[in-house]
């Protein structure tokens, strides 16, 4: 959430800024007006409390002496009714102001690409040596179909669409990836956690997620439960309404977790294959650190999300996202695309963000300062790969003419020596 008192202080500036992320200045406008109103009705509250309070002195001087205090009891009676009606009207002028507060995204950094939309990225660098194959190649659904490691059919069955079995190899390649995904993580610092997998919705609004991206989720047990959408929203909430001690900062801490995503106006977009899931695992990184840390923080973790795909061979590019693309909490956002031959082109695989202190005064998590004076953390967070989208690339990056898939030499020991899916070693049960 956004600082009320600066919003106040430069109103032009935030009009400036959120408008590149579709923001409307009467949405501003609104903002200072319920702010403007609220700050008349706490003075009004205040000036009424103490002629109330000027009124029950008059009560007991008038007992003291001997005197009727009726005028004196009626006033303060009034005023005590004046004031609880006051104290509603706060109370309702603060709710429509926190939804509208709520419901403001994070304001962009300075020199974050400004689109209202996708277009207009900007490639940071771009890393490895794209493999050139003397075949036409597959995506990574047909090989993972004819090889037998990927089931849509059945998933469809069982569950619905955009759900998947993985069987034989590829179960265990996807065990592989996550497994070596949190064991680098860790050799960075990072503290690995098993988090909660649902969440309420104190946890949901304090990442960002809540009120704005409801219809995004799948919600349990009526509106009060929420299946985690990615680690972020436990790993951040850890420290919700705490002062965490500046010794222990920065914090690190990874996650492996299942994401569950409605895909709410996703129709008819990749329909077909691993990249967009209503159910899928995800390594998770997220810090908490101190202010004038986290731009440093930022570039760190986009250095532990690159470190993945450069053991694994992987090409990508790193790219800066757009003021219209990046996600509702983020100021700035760098996403690593990692290189899909089938598609012929670059698809996301991570997204590491600096949310400054966005998060922090939703969640009220703060640290106090070499002057003992309470600040707010910056959160950031990132992802340490999305583990579907990684084994989709691996499929296709690393297949063979004829059909079988070679193991990225760093993923052997996770996969028991086995260096190559075959159609033989594919899917045990079916080979016997």
């Amino acid at each position: 959430m956004l600082d009320i008192k600066k919003i106040r202080q430069d109103p032009e500036f935030f009009k400036e800024k959120l408008a590149t992320r579709g923001v409307k200045a009467e949405e501003i406008d609104e903002v200072i007006a319920l702010d403007e109103k609220r700050r008349e009705l706490l003075q009004q509250t205040e000036a009424m409390k103490a002629e109330r309070n000027a009124a029950s002195k008059k009560i007991g001087e008038a007992k003291k002496n001997g005197e009727s205090a009726e005028d004196a009891v009626k006033e303060t009676r009034e005023l005590g009714d004046k004031i609880k009606e006051l104290d509603v009207e706060v109370e309702e002028n603060d709710k429509v102001l926190n939804d509208k507060m709520s419901r403001l995204p994070n304001v962009p950094n300075e020199g974050v690409p400004v689109s209202l939309t996708e277009d207009g990225a900007v490639e940071v660098r771009k890393v490895g040596q794209i493999r050139e194959m003397d075949f036409e190649p597959k995506h990574h659904w047909d090989i993972g179909e004819e090889l037998g490691i990927l089931d849509f059919d059945r998933a469809s069955k069982v569950s619905g669409a955009r759900f998947v079995y993985y069987l034989g190899m590829g179960a265990q390649l996807e065990r592989a990836v996550y497994n070596f995904m949190l064991d680098e993580h860790m050799k960075d610092g990072y503290t690995e956690v098993i988090p909660p997998y649902i969440v309420n919705a104190d946890s949901m609004y304090g990442t960002g997620q809540f009120p704005k991206f409801k219809e995004g989720v799948y919600q349990v047990n009526g509106e009060d439960m929420t299946l985690i959408p990615t680690a972020e929203v436990p790993l951040t909430n850890y420290y919700r309404g705490e002062v965490i001690p500046a010794e222990e900062l920065p914090v690190y801490v990874t996650a492996l977790t299942p994401c569950y995503r409605s895909e709410a106006g996703a129709a008819g977009r990749d329909t077909r294959g691993l990249i967009r899931m209503h159910q899928f695992n995800k390594v998770e990184m997220v810090k908490y650190c101190k202010p004038q840390d986290s731009w440093d923080e930022l570039e760190k973790m986009t250095a532990n999300a690159e470190n993945i795909l450069k053991k694994l061979e992987i090409p990508y590019h790193v790219i800066t996202l757009t003021t219209g693309d990046m996600s509702f909490t983020a100021s700035e956002t760098h996403d690593l695309e990692l290189w899909m031959p089938a598609q012929k082109k670059y698809r996301e695989v991570s997204s590491c963000s600096n949310c400054l202190d966005f998060q922090a005064r939703r969640m009220h998590t703060q640290y106090r300062d070499e002057d003992g004076q309470l600040q707010y953390v910056h959160t950031l967070n990132g992802s340490g790969l999305a583990v579907g989208r990684t084994v989709a690339a691996i499929l296709e990056n690393y297949q063979n003419a004829d059909g079988t898939v070679t193991i990225p030499e760093v993923l052997v020991p996770y996969m028991h020596g086995v260096t190559k899916i075959t159609k033989e070693n594919a899917v045990p049960f079916r080979n016997k």
